[in-house]
């Protein structure tokens, strides 16, 4: 999944993840951004909205406020080439198949070859 960003969304961003694991206060993004409460509320929802920051409510000096912090690093792609190849994900006996049924994954060729495959091709790896 690709996040498209406004480039104040992108210097929002960049400002929260700045902040680390303490995160940041809202108004104090809003001042780093030099903007309004109004605004900077409009970019801070769109921000949780695309699922890259989210918000904890907090007290701060005596008022009801948001510490911002990052839910994902927009960097961060999920890898699944590793299970493309998994026989599993493919076998037309899928749903028929189950531990201790008739067909099942410890007792299935194609997984066994699959999984011996990929032993050794960890194994040459780390011989070289």
């Amino acid at each position: 999944m690709v996040v498209t960003l406004t480039p104040l969304e992108e210097k929002a961003y960049n400002l929260i993840k700045k902040a680390g694991n303490k995160g940041i206060l809202q108004s104090e993004l809003w001042r780093k951004l030099g903007i309004n409460s109004k605004e900077g509320s409009r970019i801070t929802l769109r921000l949780v909205k695309k699922g890259i920051v989210y918000r904890e409510p907090v007290i701060h000096e005596g008022r009801r406020t948001y510490r911002l912090f990052i839910a994902k690093k927009l960097e961060e792609e999920i890898d699944i080439s590793g299970f493309i190849d998994i026989p599993c994900f493919t076998c037309t006996e899928y749903v028929r198949c189950s531990e201790g049924g008739y067909l099942s994954p410890s007792t299935c060729p194609k997984l066994s070859l699959w999984l011996m495959d990929e032993a050794r091709k960890v194994k040459e790896e780390h011989t070289l």
